[in-house]
């Protein structure tokens, strides 16, 4: 699996962005842990409502009055309001985990719509360090790791949206009608910033965003679906300005899932994964999709029995033992991994890659490798010389047959020097990516 996001194509100011979008849906759904965390730019005006609020008489509540209350305004996105409560609560119980954590997010939240610097920054310490105390305390949860993630990153308010003066501005307009929960002034101000900036990602993405909340929202079939339906439209337009980003994905799959249209969502998160194979949030969203559907899923399980590496003058080491040769589960056939790799860094890297002065390890070795493998295996069952094969190499043999040999290395045995290999075999093969997932990692 890959294990770093890779650089979203040199774009500064969208990279910025697409940190926080990991954050900028809410928490809909506790129990099936179906996270959307919410968008935040709050004005001024918002903030001194809360530091102007009357106090409230907690002395005539219970804490367990405190919290219910908190968790009410918490899972109606009124963050602003649900501070002063939150904090109540972890004061009168600094053992508080679920307290902690949305204080810690609603406080993260609050400070991503914080104008003043100095005064966003006091808020995102204060984030950090309740969300931390979660940590300690035995919090493991994804929305956990996703805020601490974010606050790990440079504050992304500190860039725009878009380079295009207007477009920033309407998005920013856009994101305060959001906060306020006016959400038909936040589509006008993100279909705005659109029409400043065609190529604004994120004014497609929140516009669909937008939509999607209108759809949960509904209380008739009618609305819903028609609001569900939009979302989907704008998330297309999202994925058309840049398929290689999974949020859009992502969110759609959300909306789907939600919708009940459930083959549907399953494909746009597993389109989520193949857009940014880096990026765990794609996973997650499968992840919550199968446990919603009580689907479990699993990369196929292959044991490679021969290690391959490169001694101190960049010779080929290949260690197999040779006492699996006379396996009766075909095992020997590993043999044959090793020897091709290790014709790979004599002499094949260098008449495939004539422009690379230094060689890496790569997709054409590991699935060469691979398949040699597999039909040599294949070959000794077919010529009755084994019974059967060993669970490895009969998976082996399955995905060499299929095809899939490249879209399981890159999801399940991937490295630095393969990885380099994906842009131009996505683009060339997403029907066979799709198809691994759905053939070899999602239970029927």
């Amino acid at each position: 699996m890959f294990t770093a996001a890779k650089p979203l194509r040199g774009r500064t100011v969208i990279l910025n962005v697409i940190v926080f979008l990991a954050v900028r849906r809410y928490v809909v759904f506790i129990g099936s842990n179906a996270f959307k965390a919410s968008r935040v730019i709050l004005s001024l005006a918002l903030l001194a409502m809360l530091l102007a609020a009357p106090p409230h008489t907690w002395a005539q509540e219970t804490n367990s009055e405190v919290r219910a209350r908190a968790f009410q305004l918490y899972d109606q996105n009124k963050f602003t309001e649900a501070i002063p409560f939150l904090e109540k609560v972890v004061k009168n119980n600094a053992s508080d985990v679920v307290a902690l954590e949305r204080l810690g997010w609603a406080t993260f939240v609050v400070a991503g719509s914080t104008k003043d610097p100095q005064e966003r920054k006091k808020r995102r310490d204060r984030a950090r360090t309740v969300l931390m105390r979660a940590k300690e305390l035995g919090d493991d949860s994804e929305l956990l790791r996703m805020g601490l993630d974010a606050l790990s990153q440079p504050d992304p308010l500190d860039a725009a949206f878009s380079s295009v003066k207007e477009a920033d501005a309407a998005m920013r307009e856009g994101e305060e009608a959001h906060a306020r929960g006016d959400l038909d002034k936040a589509i006008a101000g993100y279909e705005r910033a659109l029409r400043f900036d065609p190529k604004l990602y994120v004014a497609a993405l929140f516009t669909g965003d937008m939509y999607f909340k209108k759809g949960y929202q509904a209380t008739d079939a009618k609305s819903r679906n028609e609001h569900f339906n939009k979302a989907g439209e704008w998330f297309t337009r999202a994925i058309a300005i840049d398929a290689n980003i999974e949020t859009a994905h992502r969110y759609w799959g959300d909306a789907l899932m939600h919708h009940g249209k459930q083959q549907e969502a399953m494909m746009k998160f597993i389109d989520a994964i193949i857009a940014e194979p880096g990026n765990r949030n794609g996973y997650m969203g499968l992840s919550q999709w199968g446990k919603r559907n009580q689907v479990s899923m699993a990369h196929p399980a292959i044991e490679i029995p021969v290690k391959v590496s490169l001694s101190a003058n960049k010779k080929p080491e290949v260690n197999f033992d040779p006492a699996m040769r006379d396996r009766p589960d075909g095992s020997g056939a590993w043999e044959h991994y090793g020897l091709v790799r290790a014709k790979w860094v004599v002499e094949d890297f260098a008449k495939a890659y004539p422009n690379e002065t230094v060689y890496r390890h790569t997709l054409r070795e590991e699935t060469e490798a691979l398949r040699k493998t597999a039909e040599v295996a294949s070959e000794l069952l077919k010529l009755g010389k084994i019974k059967s094969l060993s669970p490895s190499l009969a998976v082996l043999v399955k995905l060499n047959e299929a095809g899939l040999l490249e879209s399981y290395i890159f999801f399940a045995g991937v490295d630095g020097g393969i990885v380099r290999d994906y842009p131009d075999y996505r683009q060339a093969n997403l029907d066979k990516l799709r198809r691994y997932w759905t053939e070899f990692v999602i239970s029927k």
